[in-house]
């Protein structure tokens, strides 16, 4: 009989153990079974081109609803339209380590700048004791420039060393949250008309954003059951980064884009708003892990047996690519993030665990789902790149002399080529739509920029292998093995130039 824990440590292993299998049995079979991985390959890439066609067509609807969004003027049609947002305040997050003032300026600046009641904001800067100083020189640099912005501007110091936590920004924001609600409560204020946001300390927001957030919060039938979700650019510095930052952060964003059209496996992704009711109800942000923005939603969803749901917002907010001043500590910021965004694996072992104690109060077509979404997320993520550029022609380079005279093997690389010039309109469309996303360019920067912010794209398959599987395959064998991550942070730099500095200041502006 197993034990609690090995119970649960089997539950981590299955992810990985899954990914390995597929490797493995890839690699053999290509040895001993070459026309089986041939089969298997076709079937897979017909299978993955029917997946592009499907990221193209929800692409395609984001993007149409994205822009006609950010055409509304949605402070007037809030007072036009409704008469229960005057109530509604905001408390706004900004978790802080160890980020420099200009990174936060902007953020700052952006959140000011918003077509709102400024009166109606509480913003919570939640820095860390281990770099106190730091915190404390953010903080004032906050009150000072921006006092008279917002109704009130809080600081909450996170302890170190607490016990039952793991440092990082979970920690720090349960911390935070259960400051703030003992606050809320002498206030005597009702949960249900505070809309939490939880922002990257980084994220520029458009002007229109706690307007259009409003919006869709007193529409919603039942608001305290929905979290908010936007879109997430990462072009803060997007014209200083290297390429592969580029197409990544690119492709993170386009990935989100689709989930927002399909709603049907939408969970809160690093910026995101919510009822301040559900986070309570939910026990605050997880404080032990590292996947805390989409480990939300699924507290949330337990917690209300499944009856739980994220709203799409076709806005932009908009960060920073994990740039650093020397091209190879990018690539390994780039590396590690994409590891920590993978290591979201712990929500597989976490929801069979959790849904098992729930019985029959959630219907099991939705336990199934969901952790399927999870599984099948990280399983593509891992093996998708590797079995169509590497193991996909393996069994053409090493097949015997019998295997390479069946009509199968002969029409195999014609087959597989055309496949792949289908999925390429995946890569073509993300291309096409990279352009308008990027931020106003700067003068110093050449036209021609323009052009090599196409032909990037061409380094997609090595990115897909080297900076999306790899760390995912990382990730999910740390789990596998029981050797569990903590929480990096993620390295942020912009170049000290003041026109540049200029161009941040209207980010916010730019994005609309």
């Amino acid at each position: 009989m197993l034990s609690d824990y090995q119970r649960y440590r089997l539950y981590e292993i299955l992810p990985g153990a899954s990914i390995w299998l597929t490797l493995l049995l890839g690699l053999v079979l290509a040895f001993v079974r070459p026309l089986w991985v041939i089969y298997f390959v076709i079937v897979f890439d017909i299978y993955w081109v029917l997946k592009v066609i499907n990221f193209a067509f929800y692409l395609i609807i984001a993007w149409s609803r994205y822009y006609r969004t950010k055409k509304i003027d949605w402070k007037k049609k809030l007072s036009l339209e409704l008469n229960n947002w005057q109530n509604k305040k905001h408390l706004v997050f900004l978790t802080l380590y160890n980020e420099t003032w200009d990174v936060v300026k902007t953020a700052v600046e952006s959140i000011a700048g918003a077509v709102y009641d400024p009166t109606k904001f509480i913003i919570v800067v939640a820095g860390e004791e281990r770099k106190k100083e730091n915190y404390e020189l953010i903080l004032n640099n906050i009150k000072n420039e921006f006092g008279k912005n917002f109704g009130e501007i809080i600081g909450t110091l996170h302890p170190a060393d607490l016990a039952g936590e793991i440092p990082g920004k979970g920690s720090n924001l349960h911390y935070a949250e259960r400051q703030m609600q003992k606050i809320l409560d002498e206030r005597n204020l009702n949960y249900e008309e505070i809309i939490a946001t939880i922002f990257d300390i980084d994220t520029v927001c458009n002007s229109q954003y706690f307007a259009y957030l409003t919006y869709l919060y007193c529409t919603h039938p039942r608001p305290t059951h929905s979290s908010f979700q936007p879109v997430a650019l990462y072009n803060n510095n997007m014209w200083e980064s290297p390429a592969i930052l580029r197409i990544m952060a690119f492709g993170t964003t386009f990935w989100l884009m689709t989930m927002l059209a399909r709603q049907d496996a939408l969970v809160t992704f690093s910026s995101h708003s919510m009822s301040f009711a559900a986070i309570v109800k939910a026990g605050f942000h997880e404080k032990r892990i590292v996947s805390e923005d989409s480990r939300i939603f699924y507290q949330c969803f337990l917690a209300n047996n499944g009856d739980y749901e994220v709203t799409p917002m076709y806005m932009a907010v908009s960060m920073d690519t994990v740039r650093d001043d020397k091209w190879w500590q990018s690539f390994k910021n780039l590396y590690r993030q994409q590891r920590r965004w993978a290591w979201g694996v712990e929500h597989v072992p976490y929801l069979i665990w959790e849904f098992k104690k729930k019985g029959k109060l959630i219907p099991w077509w939705k336990k199934f789902k969901w952790i399927f979404v999870e599984w099948e997320g990280k399983w593509s993520w891992g093996v998708v790149a590797i079995l169509i550029t590497i193991l996909g022609r393996l069994p053409m380079w090493v097949a015997p002399e019998s295997v390479r005279q069946s009509a199968l093997f002969f029409n195999a690389p014609h087959m597989l080529e055309n496949l792949m010039i289908m999925a390429m309109l995946g890569m073509i469309l993300s291309a096409a739509l990279s352009l308008p996303l990027l931020p106003r360019r700067a003068e110093k920067i050449a036209w021609y920029k323009y052009i090599l912010m196409l032909l990037q794209w061409l380094l997609l398959p090595i990115s897909m292998i080297f900076i999306s599987a790899i760390p995912a395959i990382d990730a999910v064998t740390h789990l596998m093995l029981g050797k569990y991550l903590g929480f990096n942070v993620s390295q942020k730099k912009r170049k000290e130039d003041p026109e540049q500095k200029k161009e941040w200041a209207v980010i916010g502006r730019n994005i609309k």
